[in-house]
């Protein structure tokens, strides 16, 4: 009998290179055992992207191997296991877009090769695979996206589809044999937000048996400058509703730090975010992130907002690792 495990894992967050060992054990402290985080940028295309992130893969492998007393390279949930009871954390990597395959399907055996177990379909605009949530028109996968679909259920690739269109989203749940993440997302429904997930595809999402991860970006939860817990957790009671306790997850989308509330920090994401969107002089609405939430032990205070809100313990637990656990191993193995 497979043993009953309570993992806490975010489905999509950071865990930058130059964090310190005591930050890491401060993550590790909170009880999180996993961390699925992005490799590259997603804005490149052609060769440059393919670069990218085979430079970023190298430079984790290096610090992972270099730190073996905090981190665990996983592509499997016995992985994340091995993790959790070593109190190490489990590392797990993702692409935020398909650009480094280009146009070619052999590169999925590749990078799963070499350890990359999720791939998300697109970024906010359109590639060759279909369309993101910031394009003008809306449209679904194209032919290669769909073979793409096939090529990652064939070979155990959990597909993200956070950052697609709807239409992009639900050919994705239409074609896929195998159940999908949403990996970091809101509530369409809570807050209007092109980033968010109508709840047509949330549904189809749970028929599929797939898996919602809610976001922590303060101006993607609600209209407020600055949005709170409760704001958040408003997404996840939501999602609960409409998809169903085993189908919600949490899935940050920041960094595992205390970001400083100062202009000097505001000045650094802008910039460093100004490529991400189609229109390079936009603002980036600040503070990023929820107050509550900002510190690296964000997962205890989850876990309180939710006992507060009179959850079941089981649901808690579901929410915060085991539901992510479970499509890691139906997918990943």
């Amino acid at each position: 009998m497979e043993q009953k495990l309570k993992p806490l894992i975010d489905t999509m967050g950071e865990i930058r290179l130059d964090y310190p060992m005591n930050l890491i054990a401060e993550i590790l402290h909170s009880g999180t055992c996993c961390v699925r985080i992005t490799l590259g940028d997603p804005t490149l295309h052609g060769p440059e992207a393919f670069d990218n992130v085979i430079n970023e893969l190298a430079a984790y492998e290096r610090h992972i191997d270099a730190h073996r007393d905090y981190f665990l390279k996983a592509t499997c949930a016995a992985d994340l296991d091995r993790a959790q009871k070593e109190g190490r954390l489990a590392i797990m990597y993702l692409f935020q877009n398909t650009t480094p395959i280009a146009d070619d399907l052999d590169k999925l055996n590749f990078f799963n090769n070499l350890g990359v177990r999720s791939i998300q379909l697109t970024y906010n605009t359109r590639n060759l695979v279909g369309d993101g949530c910031m394009e003008r028109t809306n449209s679904g996968l194209s032919e290669f996206g769909i073979n793409v679909v096939y090529k990652m259920n064939q070979l155990g690739m959990l597909i993200d589809l956070s950052h697609a269109c709807m239409a992009t989203m639900a050919d994705a749940l239409k074609f896929s044999q195998k159940p999908v993440i949403i990996s970091h997302s809101g509530c369409k429904t809570v807050f209007d937000h092109p980033r968010n997930t109508d709840d047509k595809n949330l549904k189809a999402l749970a028929d599929q048996g797939g898996l919602i991860g809610i976001y922590q970006i303060n101006p993607f939860l609600g209209p407020k400058d600055r949005n709170n817990l409760d704001d958040y957790l408003n997404h996840i009671d939501h999602a609960v509703k409409v998809a169903g306790v085993d189908h919600v997850a949490v899935g940050s989308d920041r960094e595992h730090r205390t970001i400083p509330d100062t202009d000097e920090e505001r000045k650094k994401l802008e910039e460093e975010l100004a490529n991400y969107y189609p229109d390079k002089k936009q603002k980036i609405p600040w503070p990023f992130f929820i107050s509550e939430l900002n510190h690296p032990r964000r997962m205890e205070t989850i876990r309180r907002g939710l006992e507060k809100r009179k959850y079941k313990t089981s649901d808690i637990e579901k929410i915060m690792g085991q539901n992510c656990r479970r499509l890691i191993k139906e997918v990943n193995g």
